[in-house]
């Protein structure tokens, strides 16, 4: 009787040793890295997707930020435009940004009240991830070129982790930690002036918040 107890009782300990050895796992989601993003890119059809392939929650990120419209997936200013495409991987066009350094773009469409948000995530296999992102930060700030140069210098050399915005607020990024080779960015843009749906610093914490929630 004692054996039998003696077993019951180990066989406890290792299923509790399991389960939290499962819990401590997490979700089994494949860690962010180069290869894991463009996995995701290639498998976004090529005329888009009614939804963001990534585990972007903008409505939680701008709600932590303090902002009180209401924030979700897809455009508010376009009706049929896909919340999702990709570009890179087995798309890459020779001599393309992202096959002279091989990587994916894959582009999000949030709202937050009636304004868009633009949420890019970048990886390449070489540094800077955010180079090619370039003439979508230009579009969205409206800067002059030399502006765009210095931003993005200034972004391509910031530590991992630490958001870096435009001077008019519209436009914020981030170098994501990746698990292997690569580099990468997440880069977020929004309307400017009287129309824009956050302030710089909710933009700031936005952008914080949706790289915590990929990586």
């Amino acid at each position: 009787m004692t054996h039998v107890r003696n077993r019951l009782t180990l066989a406890s300990a290792l299923a509790a040793a399991a389960l939290i050895t499962g819990c401590q796992s997490g979700s089994g989601a494949d860690p962010l890295s180069l290869g894991s993003l463009t996995k995701t890119a290639d498998a976004v059809p090529d005329d888009g997707t009614d939804t963001c392939p990534l585990p972007y929650d903008l409505a939680e990120a701008a709600k932590d930020a303090g902002v009180e419209a209401e924030a979700g997936p897809g455009s508010a200013e376009e009706d049929g435009k896909p919340a999702a495409t990709a570009e890179g991987g087995k798309r890459a066009e020779p001599r393309s940004p992202l096959a002279v350094n091989p990587g994916v773009l894959i582009s999000c469409t949030f709202h937050i009240g009636r304004a868009d948000v633009q949420v890019h995530t970048i990886a390449t296999r070489e540094q800077h991830a955010i180079y090619p992102l370039a003439p979508v930060i230009s579009s969205l700030a409206s800067l002059s070129a030399d502006d765009v140069t210095g931003y993005v210098k200034k972004a391509a050399a910031a530590e991992a982790g630490k958001v870096v915005t435009t001077d008019n607020g519209s436009v914020a990024s981030l170098r994501l930690k990746l698990d292997g080779e690569g580099d990468a960015a997440l880069l977020i843009g929004t309307a400017d002036g009287e129309s824009a749906p956050l302030t710089p610093e909710q933009l700031s914490e936005v952008t914080k918040t949706l790289a915590e929630q990929a990586q």
